[in-house]
C-alpha cells in the first residue's frame, strides 16, 4: 500500500517556495522608489565663516622680584653656606696634611686610618654646604610652583653650586692620594 501524503507534509516545501519568491520579488523593484543621494538644500553650507581677530599683543610683564620673606630666607642660606664652606676650607689643610702621611702607608695602619678620618671630617663638612643647595632646592620648587619670581633662588642655588664643585674638587684630589 502506498503511503499517503497528508497536505501538512508539504508545507514546509511550500514555505521554502514562498519565501524565494517573496526574496526575489524584493530585488525587481523600480529604480526610483530609492531615495536620492545627492546633497539636499538642507545640507548646504550657507553664509560666510570668518576668522576671528586676534586680540592686541599684550607687552611682556617685566619680571617680579620674589618677595621680601622669599629674599631674607636666600640671604640667610648663602651666609650658612658661606660658614659652612669656610669651615671646609679651614678643615682642608689638616686633611692634606693626614693625607701625605697616609698615602704611602699600609692599609689600617695608623696614618692612614688618620687619613680617612680626615677625608671623612671633610665629607662631612661638605655636607653641611649641601644642605643649603637642598633648603633653595625646595624654596626653587615652591616658587616655581606657585609662579612666583625664582631668579633670585636660582643665582643662589649657582653661587652654592660652585662653591660644593670646589669643594669636590679638593676631596677628589685627596681621594685619589690614599687609594
Amino acid at each position: 500500500m502506498a503511503a499517503r501524503t497528508t497536505p501538512y507534509q508539504q508545507t514546509p516545501a511550500m514555505l521554502v517556495t514562498s519565501a524565494a519568491l517573496f526574496a526575489l520579488s524584493a530585488c525587481a523593484t523600480a529604480d526610483t522608489d530609492y531615495p536620492s543621494l545627492a546633497v539636499r538644500d538642507a545640507e548646504r553650507q550657507r553664509g560666510v565663516i570668518e576668522a576671528p581677530s586676534l586680540p592686541e599683543p599684550v607687552a611682556p610683564a617685566l619680571p617680579r622680584m620674589a618677595s621680601t620673606n622669599v629674599l631674607q630666607q636666600i640671604a640667610a642660606l648663602r651666609s650658612e653656606t658661606v660658614r659652612a664652606h669656610q669651615q671646609f676650607l679651614d678643615a682642608a689643610p689638616a686633611a692634606r696634611r693626614a693625607v701625605s702621611a697616609g698615602a704611602g702607608a699600609a692599609r689600617a695602619s695608623d696614618a692612614w686610618s688618620g687619613a680617612q678620618v680626615a677625608l671623612a671630617d671633610l665629607e662631612t663638612r661638605r655636607s653641611v654646604t649641601a644642605i643649603s643647595l637642598a633648603d633653595l632646592d625646595a624654596l626653587f620648587a615652591d616658587q616655581a610652583t606657585g609662579f612666583d619670581p625664582v631668579v633670585e633662588v636660582a643665582e643662589a642655588r649657582d653661587a652654592i653650586i660652585a662653591l660644593l664643585e670646589e669643594e669636590d674638587r679638593i676631596l677628589s684630589q685627596l681621594r685619589a692620594r690614599i687609594r
